[in-house]
Parts: C-alpha cells; structure tokens; sequence
C-alpha cells in the first residue's frame, strides 16, 4: 500500500467556495521546508513522529512555555491561531503528521491511500485510547473530519477551509479501523492538509457536552491530559501514561503568556519560563549571556503582510497599492528593525513552498516612483491608518511603525499608527465579511502544507475566507491549477498567479518571520520551522 502524495486536481466548488466559509477565526499558523504532496512514498506502519527522549517516565520535568496570547479555546476545531494550536496539540493529534523537517508522516493512520477519483482512504493504527479511557473508532475519526467540514454537524467550524475539497467521510466498508474521505474532485493536497489540521476528537464525548464545556475541557489521545485551565492565565497539563507511545519525558507543562517582549525575556533568565516566543533582536545578547539560557532562530513559513482593502479608498487603485510597496524600504526595515532576523518578500508565496515565482524581483525602494503612482491614481494628499496587533509577531509595532514612517516620508500621503488587540483584529478580519476589517491591517499567515494554493485561495481569491482583493483572472488561475492534475502545469498556474497578485499589488509585501525562542539550558528542544512547539519533543537538558 502506498502514500499517494501525487497533486492531482479538484474543483473550484470544492477550494474557493470552503475558503469563503463564514466564522473563520483568524488564522494565522505556519510551517515551512518542504513541498507538500508531490512526491509518492512508502507509508508502512511508522510510528508517528518524533520519540520522546525518555521512556522510563522516573525522572520529573516540569516545563513551561510562555507565548505572546492565551489558547482563545480548547477545542481544537473551533480556532485558527498558532498559539492556540501549540496548546491543543499537545492532547490532541491527526490522522497524519510532519516531521520537524516537514515531511508528511504515520500518526493515528498506519496507512493511507487514493482508492478513487474524490476519495482516499485512511487505516487507523489499533490500540489507541482517548483520555476518557475509551478506544479510538474510525466512527470518532469521520466525525471529527465531518465536524469541520460539514455545517450540520455541532457547529460551524472556522477551520472548514484547512480541509479543502474535503466534503466528509464515513467508516470504510473494509474493516472497523479504516475511514474514507471523500472530495469534491481529485484534491491535490489532501494528505498535505491532513499532515497538518484535522485534530480527532472522541464523537461521544463532543455530543455528551455543551460548546462551552468543550471549549474548557480536553479529551483527546495525546501524550499529555489537561490538568487545569484557568482562562487567560494558565493552561497546565500532565503526562498521559498511557499514551500509546513511550510516555513523554515532560511530567509537567504549563502554558501561559506575556504580551510585552520584556516580560518573557525576564520570565526566562529568572527560570520562571523554559521556552519563550519572540525574542526581540534587542534581547539576544542579554539571553545569550545568562548562563542559564540560549537562542535558536528559524526561518519560519509565515509571511508578514500589510493587506489593503481592495473595495476602499484609496486601495480600490493599482497605482496607489503600488505606490505603498515602492514607499517603503524592505531591506532596511530587516535590517535595522528586525536585525536580520526576516527575509524580504515580493508574492504571497514563500521560497522553497509549491508554486513559488522564482522570477519575481522585489519591489524597488524608490519614493519619488511612489509619489509618482500616487498622483496618478488621483488620491494625492490622502490619509491612511495602519491597523496592527501588539505582540503577536515578531517586533509588529515596530514594523508598523516604520512602515508608517517611511510612507509618511512622501509628500502626498499621511500614514498614522493604530495599535491592535490581535484578538479582536483577527475577529474583525475572519467573520466573513470583508467591510467589517480595517482597510490597511498588518497580519502574519502561515501555511502549513508547503503549497502555494493555501496561501492564495484564503487570503486573495473572491470567497477567501480572509481575503482582502477580488480579481476575476487571478481566481481563474487558482481555479484552473486546482484542477490540474500534471505536476509541472499546475505549478506554473500558481506562479502566474504569484506573478499577478505581485504586479496588482493587494498587499505592501513585507518579510518572512523568522522564529526566534529563548530556552533554558535545564531543558533539550529544537525549534522547528512551523512555529509548533512539540512538548513531547522535550527532552532533560544540562
């Protein structure tokens, strides 16, 4: 039996419409290193992802992982932000996973395969238990991929659109341990979406409780069980001794937050915190000199974009969304501000991802070019607000700020500053209509599945769910390479489409984030590229 990651094609219906789902949360995780489902291999009957450091379970370790925001819930399908994921997943797992350096691997499906046209199957690794005690079904499985997808199932999932194509699945008709999902096509990067979203959850138990009781509880079949749960403090958890893998080296794990940079870099020099998000390149030094701490940097997935609303004034112009990309100075911006730790974009799609334009040039710092385009786009003199969340990416305010600074620094627009909960910000941008968002927003997004389709279809095509622009010939690119079932063809469809969304310019394209974390020496981990911290990966430092 083989894992079928050939991209093969799937309908419009099936990608732009779930992309337009309304109640996406936003959404704004990442991942990075690869090339999604475009290669055939092996699946076997691996064991999953990576072991934990210890299997005696004699020793404890209590750590703690201090991010910028609190998980917004618990339930692990009901919220689209990496800070929230690097909470659930460590109870709750998928069918499939990725290895720290990307590649599509076992997790809860020994095995998976394409059976037919619109419909692949999955074989369910035996022995694996909930929380709760019970035995994981392949009834749980397909409820929990139809509890995503489908409306009529509990309640509106905001992560319809991470499963797209997908339309349900059902128990196999070949054993009680194997699921069919099916597609509205041939779906092009199914196993790439399930190596990356789709947490099971026990059916049972979902139906048993009310939304709310879900939301602060957890039951999943991961290596740790939720503790406690103090809402906007903590998220503590245990070892689940009976993880169906070794037990994890972690005995104890706490999650909690701090927005302010300061804040998380004293939390780990005083050995309150084991692993911090977002060291500011300020900081570096002062952690790096502690004898108790140490830096790692990667280049992560998420792209760092200020979106302009194609429907206002005065984004509704070419010239002017061009102008804002030739007023601002990329390169000093990773330079000074993020000291090297970003690299300059020119597409939605990231080096290194399925589909990205090799041949596009950045745009060119060059104001007088700029005031040149805001003439003739007739919005000379025109006053612009630049909406940004507080903490959530690496040195946000400070990107905003000197983005605003240097558009500031034409003489026929003024630019000011609004800072942001991101909370709210990312409310405002994923309750399905556009009107209700800021026009000119700075947000991060990270794509999981290495392909350039999870990028354009969310947040540029006409029905995406967090889409700012509408433009009829960049949709029939998406559409027509999501139903292209040779390899090299449809690769050149989402670089046409990168090239056009660069030449319209929706977004001033800003930096690729880079992940940098602090840890404490007591501790062995490494950062990976998705933003995703793995506690089971955590192993007894020096």
């Amino acid at each position: 039996m083989t894992q079928d990651t050939n991209n093969t094609g799937v309908s419009r219906r099936g990608f732009l419409t779930a992309a337009g789902a309304a109640g996406v949360t936003a959404a704004l995780a990442g991942c990075s290193g690869g090339s999604g489902d475009t290669t055939t291999t092996s699946s076997g009957t691996t064991s999953g992802t990576t072991q934990s450091t210890t299997t005696s379970g004699d020793e404890s370790l209590a750590v703690t992982i201090t991010q910028g925001q609190m998980p917004t819930t618990l339930d692990p399908q009901d919220h689209r932000e990496t800070t929230t994921d690097n909470v659930v997943l460590q109870a709750y797992e998928g069918l499939l996973s990725r290895s720290a350096e990307g590649s599509v691997q076992a997790e809860l499906a020994t095995e998976w395969e394409r059976v037919e046209e619109g419909r692949v199957r999955f074989h369910l690794r035996e022995g694996v238990t909930f929380h709760s005690g019970n035995d994981l079904t392949a009834e749980d499985v397909a409820y929990s991929i139809n509890r995503i997808v489908k409306e009529d199932v509990g309640f509106v999932s905001p992560q319809s659109d991470q499963l797209p194509g997908v339309t349900g699945a059902e128990v196999a008709d070949v054993d009680g341990m194997a699921v069919d999902v099916i597609s509205d096509g041939l779906n092009p990067i199914v196993f790439a979406s399930f190596a990356t979203y789709c947490d099971v959850m026990e059916k049972a138990w979902v139906q048993e409780n009310s939304k709310n009781y879900v939301a602060q509880h957890m039951n999943g079949t991961g290596p740790f069980k939720l503790k406690n749960y103090e809402e906007d403090v903590q998220v503590v958890f245990e070892r689940n001794e009976d993880y169906w893998r070794d037990p994890a080296a972690v005995t104890e794990l706490t999650f909690d937050a701090a927005s302010e940079s300061s804040v998380r870099v004293n939390k780990l020099i005083e050995n309150e915190s084991d692993i911090i998000v977002n060291v500011p390149p300020q900081d570096i030094s002062r952690v790096r000199s502690a004898d108790n701490a140490s830096v790692t940097a990667v280049p992560s997935t998420r792209v760092i974009y200020n979106a302009m609303r194609y429907d206002v004034e005065p984004f509704d112009s070419v010239d002017f969304r061009q102008a804002m990309n030739h007023a601002v100075d990329m390169e000093s911006i990773v330079e000074n501000v993020l000291s090297g730790f970003g690299a300059v974009t020119n597409q939605p799609t990231l080096e290194n991802f399925f589909g990205y334009n090799p041949d596009i040039s950045n745009y060119e710092f060059d104001r007088e070019k700029a005031e040149s385009l805001v003439e003739s786009s007739g919005y000379a003199g025109a006053e612009i607000e630049l909406h940004t969340p507080v903490g959530r990416y690496l040195k946000d305010v400070e990107v905003a700020q000197a983005v605003v600074n240097q558009i500031n620094q034409l003489s026929n627009v003024s630019a000011s500053l609004k800072q942001r909960d991101f909370g709210a910000l990312a409310g405002e941008l994923a309750d399905g209509d556009i009107t209700t968002g800021p026009h000119w927003y700075l947000i991060g997004w990270g794509n999981a599945t290495f392909d350039a389709s999870q990028t354009l279809i969310p947040l540029l095509t006409s029905g995406g769910s967090l889409t700012s622009w509408e433009n009829d010939e960049f949709d029939s690119l998406v559409e027509q390479a999501q139903n292209e079932g040779d390899q090299d063809k449809r690769e050149q469809l989402l670089q046409e489409a990168n090239q056009l969304a660069h030449d319209e310019a929706p977004w001033i394209f800003l930096n690729r984030q880079f992940s940098v974390y602090g840890q404490t020496t007591r501790i062995s981990w490494e950062a990976r590229s998705d933003e995703r911290i793995d506690a089971y990966a955590i192993g007894h430092g020096s």
